[in-house]
C-alpha cells in the first residue's frame, strides 16, 4: 500500500507558494498550517503564508515576480495579484560550477557514421531551398518521389524531406538577418542526419545558391548537388532534373548502414512548449537528469529560447566553465532586451494564454522551470542561432522562444534528437531530426497519448523519482537515435517545421 501522492508542494523551504497537484476546494489543507480560501486549479499556485504588496513571491527559492495586491495565506496567487518586479540577479561567472563525474561504463547506439566524422540517427535525403519561390517544386519533387514509389527499392533510406520556408528574398544580403539564415541553411545541409542534398533555388533571390557553396563544402562525403529552376528550364524540367539527380544520390545513400557509435557523438537538443505548472516540477528536471546522463558520457546537450531563460540566466552563467561563456550569455540577453525594444515589445509577453492556464504567471517562473532541462552540468559554450556547435557537453544557443524556429536552429546547429516537454500537449516534429515527448502530468499524456513518448507525471501520481525519470528518457535516446521511432516519427511531423529565424526588414 502507497501513500497518497500529496495534493499541494513547496518546492524550496524559501518558498512562499506552493503548487496545487490536484485540483482544491476552500478549506483544503496547506502545508506551514493554512488552509485555501478559494478553489485552486492543479498546477497553479497558493499563498502558503500572507504577501504584502511589494513583496517578493518565491517559487524553487528563487523570486518569480512581487505581489501586486495584498495576499491572504490560502489565496490564489495568479496574474490577477502576481507582476514581475525588479529581477537583477547576481551572474557570479562559474561560482558554481562543478564538473560532472564521466560515466564509468560508456553505452554506445546504432547510428550513421559520416564522412566527416558526425553520426546521424537517421538515413534522410534532403531537398533543402534557398528561397520560398522555389518551395513548391521542391515539394513538387518529393510528391514524385512519393507517387513513384521507388524509393521502396532504398529501405536503408528514410524518406525525402523537403526543407521549404518563407524567406530568402526581400531582404538584405548583407545583415544580421542574411548571415542568420545563411548559417542555418548551411547547417541543415551538413546536419549528420542527411545522406545527402540537392539545393534547390529559384535563381534570382538574394539567398544565391553560387554563395552558399562558394563559402565552403556543403558535405564531406560529396553527396550533395544543386540546381535553379530558371536555370534548368522551369518546373517540369527541374522535377524530371531533380529525380534523376535524387536516384544518383540514393546510391550512394544506400550503402550506409548501422554501426556502433558512442554516446559522446549524440547530440540533443533540450525544448519545452505548452509549459505548464508542472514543467519544472517534472518532466523538465527528468530531462536535466538525462542532460547530465548525456554529458557525462561526452555527449552533447543544447539549450536554446532566450525569452525563456530570462530572468533566471543567473543560474547559467553561475556554471560557466569560463567567464567570458558566461559573459558571452550576458550579452545575448541585452541583445534580446535591445531587440524587443525596438520592435516594439517587451522580454514578459511570455507566459502565453495557455502557460497561465496551466499556472504560470511570469517569464521569471516560466523561466526558472525551463532552465531545469540543462541538468547540473557546467555551460560549456554559447552560440549563434544556427552557429556549428564545436564544444561538447552542455552549451547554450541562441533562439526565439517560437518553438519550430528555436528547434530549426538547434538541427542547424548539428542536433540529432531532439527532446520536447509539454503540459499543454505539443504536437510537433522535426524532419530530419526525430523528436522525442515528454508530457509533464498524466492527465495530459493519458488523454493524447499518441503524441507523447514518455509520461513523466508518474512522479507525481506514482512516486517515480527524477533520477530514474530521467534514466528512463536516457535510455529511450538510445533507443530512438538507433531507429526506434518515435510518435511524431509514426504519424509522419515533419513537413512544415522548418522555420528559420527572420530578422531585419522584409523588403
Amino acid at each position: 500500500m502507497t501513500n497518497a501522492p500529496p495534493r499541494v508542494i513547496r518546492l524550496n523551504p524559501m518558498d512562499n507558494i506552493g503548487v496545487a497537484l490536484a485540483d482544491l476546494e476552500p478549506a483544503s489543507a496547506l502545508p506551514g498550517g493554512a488552509a485555501t480560501l478559494e478553489q485552486i486549479k492543479r498546477g497553479h499556485k497558493v499563498a502558503l503564508e500572507a504577501i504584502a504588496p511589494g513583496a517578493p513571491v518565491y517559487r524553487y527559492g528563487q523570486m518569480i515576480g512581487v505581489a501586486t495586491a495584498q495576499i491572504l495565506a490560502g489565496g490564489h496567487v495568479h496574474s490577477h495579484n502576481l507582476g514581475m518586479g525588479d529581477h537583477r540577479q547576481d551572474h557570479a561567472f562559474g561560482a558554481d560550477f562543478r564538473a560532472l563525474v564521466p560515466a564509468q561504463t560508456q553505452s554506445s547506439f546504432m547510428g550513421y557514421h559520416r564522412a566527416d566524422g558526425q553520426v546521424g540517427t537517421r538515413n534522410y535525403l534532403g531537398i533543402l531551398t534557398s528561397v520560398n519561390c522555389s518551395g513548391s517544386v521542391a515539394r513538387f519533387v518529393a510528391e514524385a518521389v512519393d507517387r513513384e514509389g521507388w524509393l521502396a527499392d532504398y529501405p536503408g533510406i528514410d524518406g525525402v524531406v523537403p526543407i521549404v520556408h518563407g524567406t530568402g528574398c526581400g531582404m538584405a544580403g548583407n545583415d544580421e538577418g542574411y548571415d542568420t539564415l545563411f548559417r542555418t541553411l548551411a547547417g541543415y545541409a551538413r546536419n549528420p542526419n542527411f545522406a545527402g542534398i540537392l539545393l534547390l533555388g529559384l535563381g534570382c533571390e538574394v539567398m544565391q545558391i553560387p554563395d552558399l557553396i562558394g563559402a565552403g563544402r556543403m558535405r564531406a562525403d560529396g553527396n550533395f548537388r544543386y540546381m535553379t529552376i530558371q536555370q534548368t528550364g522551369g518546373t517540369r524540367r527541374t522535377i524530371a532534373r531533380s529525380m534523376a539527380v535524387l536516384h544518383e544520390m540514393a546510391e550512394v545513400a544506400r550503402t550506409a548502414e548501422r554501426r556502433p557509435a558512442p554516446v559522446s557523438h549524440l547530440t540533443v537538443g533540450l525544448q519545452c512548449g505548452g509549459s505548464d505548472g508542472y514543467s519544472g516540477i517534472t518532466a523538465n528536471p527528468a530531462l536535466g537528469v538525462a542532460s547530465d546522463l548525456l554529458v557525462q558520457h561526452g555527449g552533447t546537450t543544447i539549450l536554446s529560447e532566450t525569452p525563456e531563460i530570462y530572468g533566471a540566466e543567473h543560474l547559467l552563467t553561475r556554471r560557466a566553465v569560463r567567464p567570458e561563456v558566461g559573459q558571452a550569455l550576458v550579452d545575448r540577453i541585452l541583445w534580446w532586451e535591445d531587440y524587443t525594444a525596438r520592435n516594439g515589445g517587451e522580454m514578459n509577453n511570455n507566459p502565453s494564454p495557455g502557460n497561465k492556464r496551466g499556472g504560470l504567471t511570469t517569464i521569471l517562473e516560466k523561466s526558472l522551470g525551463a532552465v531545469a532541462k540543462g541538468g547540473t552540468a557546467p555551460l560549456a559554450g554559447v552560440y549563434r542561432f544556427a552557429e556549428p556547435i564545436t564544444t561538447p557537453g552542455f552549451v547554450y544557443m541562441d533562439s526565439p522562444g517560437y518553438d519550430p524556429c528555436s528547434v530549426t536552429g538547434q538541427i542547424a546547429s548539428g542536433a540529432n534528437l531532439i527532446a520536447f516537454t509539454t503540459g499543454r500537449g505539443s504536437v510537433s516534429g522535426y524532419k530530419p531530426t526525430p523528436c522525442v515527448k515528454l508530457a509533464t502530468h498524466s492527465e495530459m499524456y493519458d488523454r493524447m497519448a499518441e503524441d507523447m513518448d514518455i509520461n513523466c507525471g508518474d512522479i507525481i501520481t506514482d512516486g517515480v523519482s527524477v533520477e530514474d525519470k530521467g534514466g528512463e528518457i536516457f535510455e529511450l535516446f538510445l533507443r530512438v537515435a538507433s531507429g526506434e521511432k518515435t510518435k511524431s516519427e509514426e504519424l509522419g511531423f515533419g513537413g512544415v517545421e522548418f522555420v528559420p529565424w527572420q530578422i531585419g526588414a522584409v523588403m
